[in-house]
Order: C-alpha cells, then sequence, then structure tokens
C-alpha cells in the first residue's frame, strides 16, 4: 500500500508546472525544464491517463488510495440499479485529445509559428515546396500580410491529436477571436521578445481569463537582437493583474520559440533545435475535453464554410454526444419554440492540413458538417430526441458604420457585373451568416444600407472582397456609433499605441493633441525610439494613418484597441485641405495636368478618364477648387507636332481603398468597381464652402 500512494505521489510530482510566479520572485531566465508527461498509474487500468486532479485528491483523504479503489471494485460487483440517465457527472477527459486557439496582437508571429508546427508535424513531404504562412489562403490575407479569418487545422504528437485554430490578431476582426474561443480549452498566447503586450494582446487575453481558458504565455520571436524576455514576462504578468485575473491564472507557463526558425526552450539561453517544448507544454498545461458521449448531442455551430459542390459547411465543437455520417438532428438557439429538424450529410475531422472524412465524431473533437443549408452561427446542433440549445456566442457591439449605395455616377454600370440594390442587399446578408461582428440596416431610401462593424478596416475586407468578386457600389466616409447614455451623448474611445523614432516625437503628440487625445503614458522604447499612450476618440482616429505616416516620415507604427464610451469631445477637424474637382468629362490631358498640379497634387495620370464632380486630387489649400483637367493644348500649323509635349508632371497620389476611405469627409463618396477606385462628390450632400 505504501508502495501504491508513493507511486501517486511521484504522478503529482510529473505534473508540477515550472510556471511564473511574481509572489515567489523566479526569474524566467532561471526556469528549469519541465518534467516528463504524466504517464498512467499502474493500478491495472482503473484510472484515466490523465487522473492527476483525481489523485491530488484521493491522497488528501485520510482513507488510502488503495483500499478505496479496493472497495469500489467490490461495490461494483454488487447487483447495479438501474442505469439512470447520463449527467453532468458521467463526464470524462478525453486524453487522446488537445484544442488551442492562437492570440496574439497583430504581427506577433501566430501563422508563422503555425507554419513551423504543421512542418515539424510532418504534415508536409520533405521535398514539398511550401509558401510562407500556409494559413494565410485568402488572397487579401497573402497581399496584405495579416489573418483575417479564423481557420482550424491538426496536428499529432506521440499518439494525441492537437487540434489549432489560428485567429486574427488585428483589432477589427476581434469578432472572429471572439467566437473561436468557445471551440478551444487553452490558448497560446504569443507575445513579441521585443514589444511585449500590445493593445490587442489585451483585447484577446481579457476574452481568454474570462472563458477560463488555460493559458501559456510564448515569448515569440526571442532570436531578435534586441529581445527582453525578463521584461516581457513581467509585462505579461501585470497585464493578466490589470484584468483581474486569478492566483492560478496568473501562475502561468511560459515557453521561448522562435516561429520562423522552429525553436522553442524552457530557457531564452538554451532553445531546442525543434518545437518539443511547446508541444510537451500544450500536452501538459492544457486540460483534455472534459465530455460525455452517451448524453445527448450538442454541437455550438461557431464557423461557417462554403463549398460549391457541398454547399454549406458548419463548423464546431462538439460539447456531449456524438455526431455520425446521415444522423437525423435538431437545430435551435435559446428561446425559440420548436427546433427546426435536419439531417447530416457528411462529417469531416481536422487531421493536418486537410478536411478528412469521418463516420463518426465524439465529443471534444472539432468537425465540419454538411447537410445542414440553414443552420447559422450561434445555433445548436442537438439530439432529435431531447434537443437542449447551449448559450448563443456573444461578440462586442459595433463602434463604426459607413452607408453603402447604388452607384449612381456618369460611370455607372461600366466595369461592375453586380450593380443594383437587389445584388448589394443580397450580398450584405449572406456576409451576416459568418460575420457576427457585422451589422446591416436599411438606409434612408432603398438603395442604402447601413452596414456597422468594429473598425473602417473590417468593412473595407467586405468592401475589397465584394469588388473581387464583380460587384459595383459607393460608399460614404465611416462615421462612429454614439449612443445615449442618462440622457447624455457617449462615442467611443479607443486606446493608441504609438512607437516612432524619438526626433518625431513632437509631430506626434501634436497630431493626437489635436484630435482630442488624452496622454495616459509614455516610455522609453527600443532601439532609440518612444511609445505614447494615448486615449482618444475614435472619431479622432479615422484618417489619421496617413497623415502620422506623413508627419513622421513613415517612422510610425500605430495600434489601437477599443476602450469605452465616453462623453461626447465636441467637433474634429480630420482634414484641412480641399480637393480638387474635376467640371468636365472626358480623358485626361498633360497639356492641362500642369495647371492642375500646380493648385495641389492630383490623383490622375494622363490618359485616365474622369467626370463631371470626380475627386481628382487634392488642393493645397482649404475648401474645394473645380478644375478642368480635359483642356486641350490648342493645334496650329507651328505647334501641331508638339502639341502634348510636356515638362514637370510629377508622379500622382494612388489611392487604394483604404486610403480612399480614409481621405473622404460628409460630402464625399467612394466609388467602388472590380476596376477602379474613384472618389467623387455626393450628389445629395451639401457643398463646403
Amino acid at each position: 500500500m505504501a508502495g501504491t500512494i508513493a507511486q501517486g505521489q511521484r504522478c503529482l510530482q510529473h505534473q508540477t508546472t515550472q510556471s511564473h510566479s511574481r509572489q515567489s520572485g523566479r526569474k524566467a531566465a532561471g526556469r528549469k525544464a519541465p518534467g516528463p508527461l504524466l504517464q498512467r498509474p499502474a493500478f491495472g487500468g482503473q484510472l484515466d491517463a490523465f487522473a492527476g486532479p483525481a489523485v491530488r485528491l484521493s491522497l488528501s483523504s485520510s482513507v488510502p488510495v488503495a483500499d478505496r479503489l479496493v472497495r469500489s471494485q467490490a461495490v461494483a460487483l454488487e447487483e447495479a440499479p438501474p442505469k439512470a440517465a447520463p449527467t453532468q457527472d458521467d463526464r470524462k477527459l478525453r486524453d487522446d485529445l488537445r484544442n488551442i486557439a492562437i492570440i496574439a496582437h497583430v504581427d506577433h508571429g501566430k501563422t508563422t509559428l503555425v507554419d513551423a508546427m504543421l512542418k515539424q508535424s510532418k504534415v508536409f513531404r520533405d521535398n514539398q515546396v511550401v509558401d510562407e504562412r500556409i494559413m494565410d489562403s485568402n488572397d487579401i490575407e497573402r497581399e496584405r500580410g495579416i489573418t483575417i479569418l479564423s481557420k482550424n487545422t491538426a496536428v499529432r504528437y506521440k499518439g494525441i491529436k492537437i487540434n489549432i485554430i489560428d485567429t486574427p490578431g488585428h483589432a477589427d476582426f476581434g469578432g472572429e477571436v471572439e467566437r473561436v474561443l468557445n471551440m478551444c480549452d487553452g490558448v497560446l498566447l504569443l507575445v513579441d521578445a521585443v514589444e511585449g503586450p500590445m493593445p490587442q494582446t489585451r483585447f484577446v487575453l481579457k476574452k481568454a481569463l474570462a472563458l477560463q481558458k488555460k493559458v501559456i504565455v510564448v515569448v515569440n520571436k526571442i532570436d531578435r537582437p534586441a529581445a527582453r524576455p525578463d521584461f516581457v514576462i513581467d509585462a505579461t504578468f501585470d497585464l493578466m493583474l490589470d484584468l483581474g485575473a486569478s492566483d492560478e491564472q496568473c501562475d502561468f507557463p511560459v515557453v521561448y520559440a522562435s516561429g520562423v526558425n522552429g525553436i522553442a526552450g524552457n530557457d531564452p539561453s538554451t532553445l531546442a533545435e525543434d518545437l518539443e517544448p511547446l508541444f510537451t507544454a500544450i500536452v501538459r498545461e492544457v486540460t483534455p475535453p472534459m465530455v460525455n458521449s452517451d448524453a445527448p448531442l450538442q454541437m455550438l455551430v461557431t464557423n461557417l464554410d462554403y463549398d460549391e459542390h457541398k454547399g454549406r459547411i458548419a463548423v464546431g465543437k462538439i460539447t456531449s454526444g456524438y455526431l455520425t455520417k446521415g444522423e437525423q438532428v435538431a437545430v435551435m438557439k435559446p428561446g425559440d419554440e420548436k427546433a427546426k429538424p435536419g439531417k447530416i450529410g457528411e462529417v469531416f475531422v481536422y487531421d493536418n492540413f486537410n478536411r478528412v472524412p469521418a463516420g463518426r465524431v465524439d465529443a471534444g473533437d472539432i468537425c465540419a458538417i454538411t447537410g445542414l443549408g440553414e443552420v447559422s452561427i450561434g445555433e445548436t446542433i442537438c439530439s432529435k430526441e431531447d434537443p437542449q440549445p447551449l448559450p448563443t456566442i456573444t461578440v462586442e457591439e459595433p463602434t463604426v458604420r459607413m452607408t453603402f449605395l447604388v452607384n449612381t455616377s456618369p460611370f455607372a454600370g461600366r466595369e461592375g457585373k453586380y450593380v443594383t440594390s437587389r445584388n448589394l442587399k443580397e450580398r450584405l446578408e449572406r456576409e451576416l451568416e459568418r460575420n457576427l461582428a457585422l451589422r446591416v440596416e436599411p438606409g434612408e431610401t432603398a438603395d442604402q444600407f447601413i452596414v456597422s462593424g468594429r473598425g473602417a478596416l473590417h468593412i473595407s475586407i467586405l468592401m475589397e472582397n465584394m469588388r473581387r468578386e464583380g460587384y459595383e457600389f459607393a460608399v460614404g466616409p465611416p462615421k462612429v456609433i454614439t449612443k445615449q447614455i442618462d440622457g447624455h451623448r457617449m462615442e467611443p474611445f479607443e486606446e493608441a499605441l504609438v512607437e516612432v523614432p524619438e526626433e518625431h516625437m513632437g509631430q506626434v503628440v501634436d497630431l493626437l493633441g489635436q484630435r482630442k487625445g488624452q496622454m495616459l503614458d509614455m516610455q522609453a522604447g527600443s532601439s532609440g525610439t518612444s511609445r505614447v499612450t494615448y486615449k482618444i476618440p475614435t472619431r479622432g482616429l479615422l484618417g489619421i494613418r496617413n497623415a502620422m505616416l506623413t508627419a513622421t516620415k513613415g517612422t510610425a507604427v500605430l495600434n489601437t484597441n477599443f476602450a469605452e464610451y465616453g462623453a461626447w469631445c465636441g467637433e474634429i477637424s480630420t482634414r484641412e485641405q480641399g480637393s480638387l474637382v474635376g467640371f468636365e468629362t472626358g480623358q485626361v490631358t498633360s497639356y492641362a495636368l500642369e495647371s492642375v498640379q500646380q493648385r495641389g497634387r492630383p490623383f490622375v495620370s494622363p490618359g485616365d478618364d474622369i467626370y463631371e464632380g470626380q475627386v481628382i486630387g487634392i488642393h493645397q489649400r482649404q475648401g474645394d477648387l473645380k478644375v478642368n483637367a480635359c483642356k486641350k493644348k490648342a493645334a496650329t500649323n507651328i505647334r501641331s507636332a508638339t502639341k502634348e509635349q510636356t515638362t514637370g508632371l510629377s508622379e500622382p497620389i494612388q489611392m487604394g481603398l483604404d486610403d480612399a476611405l480614409e481621405y473622404i469627409i460628409d460630402d464625399e463618396l467612394v466609388e467602388v468597381t472590380p476596376v477602379s477606385i474613384r472618389i467623387r462628390k455626393s450628389p445629395q450632400a451639401k457643398r463646403r464652402p
């Protein structure tokens, strides 16, 4: 018996975590390597392999473990009562499975780390050529270098399946992060080894802590010359305290890694040659799903995909029960009086980089199913005999809105395939099915729609997708969503963190001050930079990125995150210069452009087609100025051969979609087509003086 208890104590010793604790005063650099994985105790298979917590509770009892095991076996030999219906107490740990999400601030290396995990799990052949950022499969994601949509994959490590969810890092796509956290049991919080926690780090960590997810801190990019791991660990600990984390949550494990090199370790000075320490930490620290496969089926739909042949694909984690191909199910959400019947088509699980067909999927695993054409995110796929919906997914409310309109410019219909209000409405309604953070409301007229999102970038990604699909439309300037609280007008405020070289700090302070920003903190950054934190109205951030890059010669880095609603700050001027407006429809000439560029900076080049009312440049003074950019040089017998010769034409400003949205004000619209991005004066808006 003594040997049995000693064996249980050794199991507990193996399970002890090397974690960060401010109270104990341990330094990250002095952290010991974690012990071996917890092995199955030699109790003849009576206990589950991951029964560490159960063993710990048993040792605290006055009855020896071996005695109680014998007694439980004796009770089992007695005549058993009739079997009761499954309850929550019948749940068991699935020790062959781990579900994790990777969360971080933008550009802290989430997708790159997933790439390395996939490669080291032998997902690809040794001679296979693999692109960088494999998970960023969307064209816009690859072009911009950011993750927009959360994605699922899975790897296997020592017989254990690890479902991995890669999430966006930009604050505007926080809705993606909020809903996928429902599928995971733990998170890898990536923090840059130089920058430390950033605004979006705070947002994603707050959500993970609120859902009681196990947090493993991964100090990424540890190979950078300016890496400061001790500072990063301390800053992360302080952030957890600010977010009200419990003592247990503050005692977090730490892994140091370089995703681009595919190495990790438990000490920043001695890294392994691969990601073995990271895989070990995931298996050891993340609790396996607690499930009951005999209970009624429950699966919360957290994502939707679409296939041309299979139709709508619902993705989610099975909370209880199991799912089989061809099964009759019910679909409902809390508050529904009646469940919708349905039949499962095909069932898929994630294996390596693919979706693999499966006949049956048990509770705890993440799967994708077809056959339910009307299912939506937030609904529960339930047992037909005993439908029990799970709580629906909630995300934070939008803070910015834009007006989408049917394009009515003189060039309307030239370049787009879908141009009517019906086309626009159907596309926006389809986007609502999977984009939980988006809202669509009818506008003032039948051809207007108010689209609300988490930020201008959130909505602009939708616009970019639509134009690539062949849609043509117009949009108004971004505007903040205000609220009435206790009779007072309130507007959204954001926390803005700017890192800029010290010589440009004055310009940044002036710019943020003009837009009603309040300085909260100023610190010395790395490599001669300063980091300044402001609380600023969201209105003040609209159109600020280009202004800040211009003022700091492209050296400033701006990161923002929603903070709270505060009192209305009054009027904010976001643009001091007017626009150059064409007053003639035709083709731009070099001769006319010479005169135009003396009045400002043009957007157009010789040969471009423009129309009356189109904004063709930035006026160098306040107020708009109408100009003729189509004027031709008079041809005579003497000058006909050189009528279009010109000198001194400067390069026009290239206005992309994001640039145009930042530039426009209340009396202007952006015309979006599959081919062109134009700015025009709104026919209905009151002209500025």
